[in-house]
């Protein structure tokens, strides 16, 4: 890691601590754009960077915050661009405070699932991928959101609904089913 630039090095430690995220070749396929690609995090690189997204879930571990993307149109979890912020637990944490207007929130460290997929060319900007990091974040306190321009609306969804909803995102359901399996859930 000796020719890595401190944003590589930081999310490659990163990708070394995250049991259960993902399977080996996923891991390696995020490991290997890290370790190839020293703007990783920056949104103008445009072959792809890595994103960071949270598992909004309510103190009860039951429900989680999920988005009508505007740009998408589809249900999501809350998450954005790094931005040149290579701690994608942070990153996660203020895409979460900032989208849903909550403020008692706390994230877990590792990394809960990791998910590429290719975002659609949109005006000026070329089709392109996405290395998203998704990290658990509780609220603790009050659950009342406020609805952004980033999205449509937002809503608290039944984690269990979610993961035998055929019409949900493969993702959410995939984040659903582990988080039941952690859980102890049905």
């Amino acid at each position: 890691m000796n020719d890595l630039n401190p944003a590589q090095t930081q999310v490659l430690q990163l990708l070394t601590d995250c049991p259960g995220a993902a399977d080996a070749q996923v891991l390696a396929l995020f490991r290997d754009f890290a370790a190839a690609s020293v703007d990783c995090c920056e949104r103008t690189f445009l072959a792809g960077h890595f994103t960071g997204s949270a598992w909004l879930v309510s103190a009860d571990g039951q429900r989680v915050l999920l988005t009508h993307h505007r740009k998408l149109g589809r249900w999501l979890q809350l998450g954005g661009h790094a931005d040149g912020d290579s701690d994608l637990a942070r990153v996660a944490l203020r895409e979460a405070e900032e989208e849903s207007g909550l403020s008692d929130l706390i994230v877990e460290p590792r990394p809960f699932d990791l998910d590429r997929h290719a975002i659609p060319a949109r005006g000026h900007e070329p089709e392109h991928w996405h290395y998203d990091v998704r990290f658990v974040v509780r609220t603790i306190g009050r659950e009342d959101f406020v609805v952004g321009e980033e999205s449509h609306d937002l809503a608290w969804r039944d984690i269990t609904a979610i993961a035998s909803d055929a019409q949900a995102d493969e993702s959410l359901r995939r984040m659903a089913r582990k988080w039941l399996a952690r859980e102890g859930g049905p």
